[in-house]
């Protein structure tokens, strides 16, 4: 709550609001020794952090009339799905510190619809999650939207009340990472109106989101840019966008970067296609950091797709396996290798024995070429990705420097 009132007075002073992790109510950004010393634009906004899990502090300069214009690109995209924006419910379960927490109350603000904070402990006791939402006012008779990340969604789908909540929902938007495809295809069995989606801080929040209908009918991606929103990929496959709701600015290392190029395009750093299905629409799918990328004898090797394809093998071989990270390692050869953090369902290790778990794992990878085969496998039972669906690399390299 002592957020909601920071972020209303900074707006009612046209001042910067600086929001940070474990910091109720933020701080005012041109007094906050954390913040670039410099002269503020008028007008006033939010300072975000973004890009913690590539490494190196960053800050994002996001103006309140950014925020403004991608609300009011989202209530279009509702609009043009069949919702009315003032008529439904946004539940939050995401922090405020960060844009996907922040979006669904300035959205609420914008259109007048009802906003409800649902508080972490509360999304991870999912028969209370049912309970308290039964008993909010309009449930049943207004549609509720969310926003989710991956880890959130599997955890809901993994129990019967979480199940039962997420198809109550008429829209849930999921993003921050990448949607593995085992979990997509639980939750379009189940009915779940699964929305993938894609933006960031810079972009202040989503900038491309695939239809509920189009993800039921079984259509990969995340969907289509926001009609405020221009796509292209560079000559090495990146995708650019341009809009007029990027950040001012990134403060990074010490001093403040400008984040677009001449011509007004910011460069992602994901690897893309862009692709035309038959209706004319374009449809944009997420192929993984190119700065996550190794290189290996000569290869290049994307770790985050190759994870969620070992996942997704394991499903189909119903293998108990529920998180996998994979990260590089100095190599005299090969230049980088990969090693494997894996997380198991408990007992399987206990019961099966770590050499049987990594003979089976190995044999998931046999197929793979060589360069992207794990050279080592670690059980790490307290893996998982942050709060809002993040790997932390730097975190887990450290972790891997420890054994």
């Amino acid at each position: 709550m002592a957020t909601f009132a920071a972020l209303e007075q900074a707006l009612e002073e046209g001042a910067w609001l600086h929001l940070q992790v474990g910091q109720a109510g933020g701080s005012p950004a041109d007094r906050d020794p954390l913040s670039p010393a410099f002269d503020w634009p008028l007008a006033g906004g939010v300072v975000l952090a973004s890009g913690g899990s590539q490494g190196g502090r960053s800050l994002c300069l996001q103006p309140w009339t950014h925020l403004d214009r991608s609300a009011a690109a989202c209530g279009r995209w509702l609009e043009g799905i069949g919702l009315s924006p003032e008529g439904v419910i946004l539940l939050n379960p995401l922090p405020l510190h960060h844009i996907s927490g922040l979006m669904p109350w300035w959205r609420a603000r914008l259109w007048g619809a009802q906003h409800v904070p649902l508080p972490p402990l509360l999304m991870k006791d999912p028969p209370s999650l049912l309970a308290t939402c039964l008993d909010l006012p309009g449930w049943g008779k207004k549609p509720a939207v969310v926003s989710l990340v991956p880890t959130q969604l599997k955890r809901l789908l993994d129990h019967p009340e979480g199940m039962a909540w997420l198809q109550h929902l008429a829209l849930v938007w999921v993003g921050g990472a990448g949607l593995p495809a085992p979990l997509a295809e639980r939750a379009r069995k189940l009915g779940v109106r699964l929305a993938p989606c894609y933006g960031a801080t810079e972009t202040a929040a989503m900038v491309v989101a695939q239809a509920p209908d189009r993800f039921l009918q079984g259509e990969l991606g995340c969907g289509s840019p926001l009609d405020d929103v221009e796509l292209h990929l560079d000559r090495d496959g990146v995708l650019r966008v341009r809009a007029q709701r990027l950040a001012l600015a990134r403060w990074r290392d010490g001093r403040l970067d400008p984040l677009v190029d001449a011509d007004g395009w910011w460069c992602t750093g994901d690897a893309a296609s862009l692709t035309t299905s038959g209706d004319g629409a374009l449809s944009v799918q997420i192929q993984g950091r190119i700065d996550g990328a190794i290189h290996c004898g000569g290869e290049t090797v994307f770790p985050e797709q190759l994870s969620q394809r070992l996942l997704q093998q394991a499903q189909e071989e119903d293998l108990p396996l529920e998180a996998v990270l994979l990260l590089p390692m100095a190599s005299e050869e090969w230049g980088q290798r990969l090693v494997a953090l894996v997380r198991c369902r408990d007992g399987w290790i206990e019961s099966e024995g770590w050499a049987s778990v990594q003979r089976s794992m190995r044999l998931l990878t046999s197929n793979w070429l060589p360069s992207e085969q794990p050279i080592a496998w670690h059980p790490c039972a307290v893996l998982e990705p942050s709060a809002i669906g993040k790997w932390e690399r730097g975190r887990w390299q450290r972790w891997l420097g420890s054994r």
